[in-house]
């Protein structure tokens, strides 16, 4: 922070300082008027956008809509002012010989913020503004701190982040974000329906983590005074339900990971995961096209979107390629040829990819994927024929014994949607599992952990079945053009206030430090 942005900030704190205390008189003067300034039920019959779309039905027609004050233009006996609720702004009139002394008044008083119950007539002004000529305004909230007044292109998006109740005042296209989100979720809920899939809901809290390679986050309980973990994938469950013979199952799930926080990812996220007996992973790839089709066709009318300026043809079937035919491709490097982890390592050396001396030949050709073809990856594709070292849930491919049924979905260069053919065998899940804690004994914490429970649910008989997860973050980023996944939140997760504006203490200390010693003469 350098000195002039330090001074401007305090100028503003005191600015807003006392804005705030004239609102508060405001408030008291209210009160003395016997004008409660909190208000009371407020019957709501039309919306902004309502009467605007429909306006040779409403006008000269009395509507009763209510909203908060977003600007006021005050001509002496005369105001307009623009409201705002859910839908949009429109305009409103205020006239005192209509509204009376007493009431007019209390109009001079309000402030942007402010929310208002309108009751009027709905009619179009010489400049064409459909506008609606207040008959009675009811003050149903005083603003008591001001809107900023430069919200529009503000850079600092923390402070949108963590004040999102602001955010969604004054920014319409951040309100029109989480619509259409709430809108993907529902047209997503209302496929699986369609298609026989039954809605559940499983455990938040696992006494054993599993269902993903993820870091878990640790609580305690205190009655059973054992420790147990939030979720970090409902997988294991859902399967369960497969056995006890639920055939096709899905759940809109909140996982937790204890992992870092970036553009694409948050401790706390959602997914759609779903799991369909008698089928295999090609049952899932299809499943996972035509879903985000329909999703994009419903809420955007279109399966073409636009975004972060690239077009994007979401339209089924989509492009596949192997992981070993992807990194050919885009280095020339010949991993289906390689037969000793001496030859693995090799190619990632020639790569420049890092690996660890516990890494196989499938997560270096993992490593590599990551590295060199991800972001390639822009119109959608199924990625398939992942090794089986990485795929510790999935079944294995009998023609190629190194690889399994498993596929992931790419778009814009970022993983969509991960599905598999599920291992039902319960012999081969132990070994897996066993396997899985070597690794972890070897230091790789997000290696699975033995659940003999789950591993006994297998011994009674898991049907061949198909296994699905979708990023509804992700999804809901790719189809409202949103570059972060904190864009698609309406709360993500954020550093404590207190903590950050200590740090931010601390660096206005040190500019000021270092100005005093650039600018001013020690005497010694």
């Amino acid at each position: 922070m350098s000195e002039e942005k330090a001074t401007t900030v305090q100028e503003q704190q005191q600015e807003l300082n006392d804005q705030m205390l004239i609102r508060r008189d405001k408030l008291a003067q209210y009160e003395a008027d016997g004008v409660y300034p909190f208000g009371q039920r407020f019957v709501v019959q039309q919306h902004a956008a309502t009467i605007k779309d429909n306006f040779r039905d409403f006008e000269d027609q009395p509507v009763t809509v209510a909203g908060r004050l977003m600007t006021i233009r005050s001509h002496g006996k005369t105001a307009f002012a623009n409201i705002r609720d859910l839908t949009g702004d429109i305009q409103i009139y205020l006239r005192k010989d209509i509204l009376g002394e007493d009431v007019y008044k209390h109009v001079k008083m309000l402030d942007m913020g402010d929310i208002v119950g309108i009751e009027g007539h709905v009619f179009r002004t010489h400049m064409g503004e459909i506008t609606i000529k207040v008959n009675k305004l009811t003050l149903l909230s005083k603003s008591l701190r001001p809107l900023p007044e430069k919200w529009h292109g503000l850079k600092d998006t923390e402070l949108r982040y963590r004040q999102r109740y602001v955010d969604l005042i004054v920014n319409p296209e951040v309100r029109d974000t989480f619509i259409k989100r709430t809108q993907i979720v529902a047209k997503m809920r209302q496929y699986m329906n369609a298609h026989q899939f039954m809605e559940v809901e499983t455990p938040m809290l696992h006494a054993i983590p599993g269902g993903a390679a993820a870091r878990p986050f640790i609580t305690h309980h205190n009655a059973l005074d054992i420790d147990i973990y939030m979720r970090i994938s409902p997988e294991l469950h859902l399967k369960r339900l497969i056995v006890g013979g639920l055939e096709r199952v899905f759940e809109i799930n909140r996982s937790f990971r204890n992992e870092g926080i970036d553009n694409r990812h948050n401790p706390e996220f959602t997914m759609m995961e779903s799991y369909q007996a008698y089928g295999n992973f090609e049952d899932a790839i299809m499943l996972t096209e035509n879903i985000v089709a329909y999703c994009a066709q419903e809420v955007l009318g279109t399966t073409k979107i636009n975004y972060q300026g690239t077009e994007i043809d979401l339209t089924p079937p989509w492009n596949r390629i192997t992981m070993q035919e992807g990194i050919k491709k885009y280095t020339g490097e010949d991993f289906d040829a390689v037969e000793t982890l001496e030859e693995a390592r090799a190619i990632a050396d020639r790569l420049n990819v890092e690996y660890t001396d516990r890494d196989g030949i499938g997560k270096i050709i993992n490593l590599c994927f990551e590295d060199y073809v991800e972001e390639n990856l822009i119109e959608p594709t199924i990625v398939y024929g992942h090794p089986l070292e990485i795929s510790p849930l999935a079944k294995q491919n009998r023609e190629k014994p190194l690889t399994t049924e498993r596929f992931e979905a790419f778009v814009y260069g970022r993983e969509l949607a991960n599905g598999y053919s599920e291992l039902n065998d319960p012999i081969d899940q132990r070994q897996r599992f066993e396997k899985q804690l070597q690794e972890r004994a070897a230091g790789d914490d997000e290696a699975h952990r033995m659940d003999e429970d789950f591993v006994t649910a297998l011994e009674y008989g898991l049907p061949p079945t198909a296994g699905l997860g979708i990023g509804i973050d992700r999804l809901v980023m790719f189809l409202t053009d949103s570059a972060s996944i904190r864009d698609v939140l309406l709360f993500p997760l954020m550093k404590p206030e207190t903590e950050a504006k200590a740090v931010e203490a601390e660096e206005a200390d040190k500019v000021r430090y270092n100005f005093i010693l650039k600018h001013c003469m020690v005497v010694t």
